[in-house]
């Protein structure tokens, strides 16, 4: 691994006598903490800790922030995920007093507008979902998954359907749905996609029986394709008797034109930090509220936040319910991010999203679709999948192409998923991006491909430019270096 930068680390910085802070006088009686820890458990001499000014940590921690990528500073490609733009009014409310300050030990009666905007946002996603009722206590989408899942196992369970242990999901699907399921308790069963990129019907028929829990599906699915047959795919599956759960980590291609709930789906999830435009990335705060049918309805986790008369409670009272999936109720900073941008936006405000979001895919897979192979060439959703295989028979690599991506300052998109799409690419633009933003993005990845035609080379060694350059991955995934460590 090389470091291509001769910036100083605080460590090789430091100077016997510099000092960089000062202490308020003491104004609490001193304590002898040999009286109050073992004695192994007491530093014998003082920390080796960096001796610098004030001004040297400022910098050092300045430039360290200018080394991190984020959605405010640049363009965020990453299929299925969308990195959409976070709304600073979103922020703005989460920092009212009322809201930043609220506990969750406090009496309910003194939270009642926490708990209004709770209830209004479970009833604003229950109408952009067609589902009956919806809890935001799942803390992030996968966890929503096996949330759904655990409620479809209860409902099989209590109705004396112990033989329903699989579960069904496309070849194309993400790779939490499988996961979830077996997390859940399920044996996870594969069905292929046809040669549109679409659920084969067929094989549908063929794996769905009396063992069938549940199909879990993304709509439109990975590949970005809208299953067309969706409606034919809720009969096959609910007259073998299972149940259909909804991926939400694609909504923000239909809202307004179609819901979950419209198509036959019994169960949802939502990604309220994608679709919703809550922050997200470098293992959260997420949100994956969950939305289900009147007669999964029963089997929410409590406690279930409803009217009764004039106030707002948390519903302990649910015989059948599969109990509290979170401490306290959400990531309530989400829900509110997430009820600004609803509120913000509102119903035709929606619908653009998705029309946008749509109209960025395309024509960027188009344009694209001159250099890169496209598996599957009709008009695509919200997000698109290029294949590498046209460049790694030059020897260039869909790695290679993600880590030349850095010299030119953009993040890689999400590459090798799916899974059932070779040397695959997945670009999701968002409705968020200007198209200028896109066209660069656009010329960068054509002269990538142009470069891995006559100098091959350039792309297989990049990044050239990073401050840290091409890792060996093995070494770097199996032995992090993970403190400094001093030459």
């Amino acid at each position: 691994m090389q470091n291509n930068t001769d910036f100083p680390l605080l460590f090789e910085q430091t100077k016997p006598g510099r000092t960089g802070y000062s202490l308020p006088p003491l104004d609490v009686p001193e304590t002898d903490l040999s009286e109050v820890f073992e004695s192994a458990y007491i530093r014998s001499e003082p920390a080796e800790l960096p001796e610098l000014s004030e001004l040297q940590i400022i910098r050092h921690y300045t430039a360290l922030s200018r080394r991190n990528y984020g959605v405010d500073s640049g363009f965020y490609p990453l299929g299925s995920c969308t990195m959409k733009y976070n709304p600073k009014i979103n922020e703005d409310v989460i920092r009212m007093e009322g809201f930043s300050h609220v506990h969750p030990y406090q009496d309910t009666k003194t939270a009642q507008g926490a708990l209004e905007l709770m209830f209004d946002l479970q009833e604003q996603l229950k109408e952009i979902t067609g589902m009956h009722e919806v809890s935001l206590q799942p803390a992030a989408g996968a966890h929503g998954e096996w949330t759904g899942l655990m409620m479809i196992r209860a409902l099989h369970e209590k109705n004396g359907e112990m033989q329903r242990t699989k579960v069904i999901v496309p070849d194309s699907a993400h790779g939490t749905n499988p996961a979830s399921a077996t997390v859940a308790g399920f044996e996870s069963v594969t069905v292929k996609s046809n040669e549109e990129g679409l659920v084969d019907l067929d094989d549908l028929r063929r794996v769905v029986g009396e063992d069938t829990a549940a199909l879990m599906l993304t709509n439109p699915n990975t590949l970005g394709l809208f299953e067309k047959d969706i409606l034919e795919m809720a009969k096959i599956v609910h007259e073998a008797g299972g149940k259909l759960y909804y991926d939400g980590a694609n909504l923000n291609a239909i809202m307004g034109y179609t819901r979950p709930g419209d198509m036959g789906f019994d169960v949802v999830h939502l990604n309220l930090h994608k679709t919703f435009t809550g922050p997200h990335g470098g293992g959260g705060p997420g949100s994956g509220p969950v939305g289900v049918s009147e007669e999964l309805a029963a089997f929410l986790p409590k406690p279930v936040v409803r009217r009764q008369g004039d106030e707002i409670i948390l519903d302990e009272n649910r015989p059948d319910s599969i109990g509290r999936v979170k401490p306290y109720y959400g990531n309530f900073g989400i829900n509110v991010r997430a009820y600004t941008y609803i509120r913000t936006m509102g119903p035709e405000g929606l619908k653009r999203v998705s029309e946008y979001a749509v109209l960025n895919a395309n024509y960027m897979m188009r344009r694209l679709s001159e250099a890169f192979d496209l598996p599957y060439t009709q008009h695509c959703k919200h997000e698109f999948v290029l294949s590498g295989r046209r460049q790694k028979k030059l020897g260039v690599r869909t790695l290679d192409i993600a880590k030349r991506l850095l010299d030119f300052g953009y993040h890689p998109p999400t590459i090798y998923f799916p899974l059932n799409v070779e040397e695959a690419l997945m670009i999701e633009p968002t409705e968020t991006e200007a198209k200028e933003t896109l066209d660069s993005f656009i010329d960068t990845m054509l002269e990538i491909a142009a470069d891995a035609e006559s100098h091959p080379e350039i792309v297989q060694e990049a990044p050239h430019t990073t401050v840290v350059s091409r890792m060996d991955e093995t070494t770097a995934a199996r032995k992090p270096i993970l403190r400094y460590i001093s030459e």
